[in-house]
């Protein structure tokens, strides 16, 4: 039996449950290309509900969250994260906390309103509260400094986003824009 989602959630409660989509296009560096190349790629997302998370006065509803990403037409996932997504009512704050196996971590945030159908969120390197952390090796080879999600859960009941990670790469000289973006159906609240 799923659990029942409450206004408590904010702009959350919409994306409880599972997400597919077939319709993803990532945009990034090909390290054995040299130079940017163009995925189509599928993925699943999971959502599940959890809450309330006190800290001292602080009060957070949140989100655990899973997803994973394939190319079309093949079965080796090329991308996974799992972490939180988090909802402060006071703040008016949705917060992503996600890590990548690739030893990354970061925490994106943004404003919205506890009725928001779509939302950005951002993360800066060298951010205190909503910030960027690497690994020695990514940190000199492929530096993420920022992070940007667009998420809005469209009147149709699809899930549809836009993201832009920058990235210093120690291979091109200007910073490079890693985009990702796709639209998902619901399988399940």
């Amino acid at each position: 039996m799923a659990e029942k989602i409450g206004p408590e959630f904010g702009p959350l409660a919409a994306l409880a449950g599972e997400w597919e989509g077939d319709q993803g296009v990532d945009v990034a560096f090909g390290n054995a290309e040299g130079k940017m190349i163009t995925t189509p790629f599928r993925e699943k997302m999971t959502f599940k509900p959890f809450g309330p998370v006190n800290n001292g006065a602080q009060q957070l509803y949140g989100l655990d969250y899973h997803m994973i990403a394939w190319p079309l037409g093949k079965d080796k996932a090329f991308h996974t994260e799992i972490g939180y997504w988090l909802w402060d009512s006071v703040l008016g704050h949705v917060m992503r906390c996600f890590m990548v196996p690739r030893g990354q971590a970061l925490i994106a945030a943004g404003t919205a309103a506890p009725d928001a159908t779509s939302f950005t969120l951002r993360s800066d390197l060298g951010s205190t509260t909503y910030g960027i952390l690497s690994n020695p090796y990514l940190a000199r080879a492929a530096n993420t400094t920022a992070y940007q999600v667009t998420v809005t859960v469209r009147p149709d009941g699809c899930l549809e986003y836009e993201e832009t990670t920058t990235i210093d790469h120690a291979r091109v000289a200007d910073p490079v824009a890693h985009t990702d973006r796709n639209v998902l159906r619901k399988l399940s609240a």
